[in-house]
């Protein structure tokens, strides 16, 4: 879904960053603090741009992704994975229930993948930069992957997906008879990708053992994707092992970077330093 055009997003990035530069330049803590906000917006606004900007590109036609589609779909076969047909024919009949899928598809991972975020960086300031690197290193591996077109299972003909965002709406996609670019760029699945580092956010930044709950959304969110007709159970797995990949890289080369955790983004060095020993004995009268 395009909530933002890219080249609209791309002047966002290009004015959080002018507002990041002017904020820096002056002196004050709550200066700073605006300044620390308005930079991770303008890294999550290019990122968002570059993302809707590849999001178009493919390097083959629709004829291409639809033979890549099938073979996805008869590989999972032979390997007796969970049938995308069977699981879709369960909800079939419970329309209420799809056009909640089909919402969750359109709306709510953009929407709680930027919840998160906001949540890290306002509240586990040190853990932030592994959780945005990591989103940052998954998201472009998944767009080089989608650069090979596949076409999803709803636009597969003959394995027995249906579209049920045309059926029983609501859909972002046009209703024409060749498909966009958009459409051909199943594998893998970003919102999978996306769920795996909001679910891995929360237990990396939480300590209670109520935070293992979060593995339950991209859990969610694969059922979605599939009985949506979006996406093969093939396309959450490829997602799965990048996303790991992304975090044990965010991990080796962000380990050690822990920027102050304070609201305000204190400077150490205003600090008062408290008087030592030899100080406090100087102090005392003879």
């Amino acid at each position: 879904m395009q909530w933002l055009p890219w080249d609209d997003a791309a002047w966002a990035a290009a004015g959080a960053a002018a507002a990041t530069r002017a904020f820096t330049r002056r002196p004050g803590r709550a200066r700073q603090a605006v300044a620390a906000w308005t930079r991770e917006l303008g890294v999550m606004f290019g990122l968002y741009s570059l993302w809707q900007f590849a999001g178009g590109l493919s390097l083959g036609r629709a004829p291409g992704a639809v033979r890549a589609g099938r073979q996805v779909f008869q590989a999972e076969q032979w390997l007796r994975w969970p049938n995308e047909r069977a699981i879709q024919g369960l909800f079939l009949s419970h329309h209420t229930l799809l056009r909640a899928f089909n919402l969750y598809y359109v709306v709510l991972h953009i929407v709680v993948t930027g919840v998160c975020l906001v949540w890290v960086f306002a509240r586990h300031r040190d853990r932030y930069p592994v959780v945005r690197n990591t989103l940052a290193l998954a998201t472009a591996c998944s767009l080089l992957v989608a650069l090979v077109p596949v076409a999803p299972p709803r636009l597969v003909p003959g394995i027995g997906v249906v579209d049920v965002g045309r059926i029983v709406g609501p859909t972002v996609y046009p209703n024409t008879a060749r498909p966009g670019l958009d459409q051909l760029s199943a594998m893998p699945s970003v919102h999978v990708a996306w769920a795996l580092i909001v679910a891995g956010a929360v237990i990396y930044v939480l300590r209670s053992p109520w935070r293992w709950l979060a593995a339950a959304y991209p859990v969610f969110t694969t059922a979605v994707v599939v009985v949506t007709g979006n996406h093969y159970f093939a396309d959450a797995a490829v997602s799965a092992l990048i996303v790991v990949l992304a975090g044990l890289v965010s991990l080796r080369f962000t380990r050690g970077t822990r920027p102050p955790s304070s609201r305000w983004d204190r400077n150490p060095r205003s600090d008062p330093v408290p008087p030592t020993g030899s100080d406090l004995s100087s102090r005392v009268p003879a």
